[in-house]
């Protein structure tokens, strides 16, 4: 019943759904057949054959407006248990297309096609981390009267990437302010270069021997550390918290680090790899599963 993003909406995977106004509509046409039948009266059977033909032309154009549109999803860059993941839909007709709605657990958004091209952003709930398998996706389209619905659902294989929700009271305020990784021991002096400032000239220097240097400074070691998750105290999930703080305190800080984890040991590094890799690893951390977003916790 479901397709796959990527493939445009054949038509078999179309369902027309009637709405209560739509009910209400076919419900007046009967009626006015009925009184038509009943009293002879002409007028009442050309409303009623003209209210049926409007029908059928807003039930092709609903129809049409869904056909062949292609949804292609762009998975957030990052996400933390306890927030939202913003997953992208974008919807390409061709041809200009009227509103399309998105809808998935816990979340909907509007999409505009005026030039056959639009995209719009589902919040979705990640309450826990790990790998969850993405919602069934479903798209309708009331447009242009709202007789029907037509709908369509998409299902994807990517999976959502949910890491440990930070613990705040791990983020120490002197590693975040990148303590450690301004130049300020005194290493000696070097040959003056157009662009130094004024204070880091040696003008006594240059009094004494004529010529112009400027002092160097060397910046201290970065720390080169291990995070441990057997250093750490609590149950799994506050552990993985724990460590999730640290990891974000030491990127920023510009820290080497390695992480180690029951079964998993990554080696020392630095940078958004590093990060990411370290991340990563947290979330896929074995433990309970992670709920599908938008799932009921």
């Amino acid at each position: 019943m479901a397709i796959a993003p990527g493939t445009p909406l054949p038509q078999r995977r179309l369902f027309l759904l009637p709405t209560r106004f739509g009910l209400g509509w076919a419900v007046l046409v009967l009626l006015l057949l009925l009184f038509g039948i009943n009293y002879q009266n002409s007028l009442a059977f050309a409303l009623a054959f003209w209210l049926f033909a409007v029908a059928v032309v807003a039930l092709l154009r609903t129809w049409r407006n869904l056909l062949g549109l292609r949804a292609t999803l762009r998975l957030p860059a990052e996400t933390f248990a306890g927030g939202e993941a913003r997953l992208g839909v974008t919807l390409e007709g061709g041809r200009p297309r009227h509103v399309v709605e998105v809808h998935a657990p816990g979340a909907s958004a509007s999409v505009s096609l005026p030039e056959g091209r639009g995209e719009a952003f589902l919040s979705l709930p990640a309450p826990r981390r790990g790998e969850p398998p993405l919602p069934l996706l479903r798209l309708e389209s009331a447009w242009p009267l709202g007789l029907v619905r037509a709908v369509a659902w998409l299902e994807a294989d990517e999976r959502l990437l949910v890491y440990p929700r930070p613990r705040p009271d791990e983020l120490p305020e002197h590693r975040l302010a990148g303590a450690g990784l301004e130049a300020t021991d005194f290493a000696g002096l070097r040959r003056a270069e157009p662009g130094d400032s004024p204070a880091r000239l040696a003008w006594k220097q240059w009094s004494r021997t004529g010529v112009l240097a400027a002092k160097a400074f060397s910046v201290p070691p970065r720390q080169q550390l291990w995070l441990d998750y057997d250093a750490c105290r609590g149950d799994p999930e506050t552990r993985l918290s724990t460590l999730c703080a640290r990891v974000l305190a030491h990127h920023q800080a510009g820290d080497r680090y390695g992480l180690r984890l029951p079964g998993l040991t990554l080696p020392q590094g630095e940078g958004a790899a590093q990060r990411r890799e370290a991340l990563a690893a947290l979330a896929r951390f074995p433990g309970h599963p992670a709920e599908g977003p938008g799932a009921a916790s």
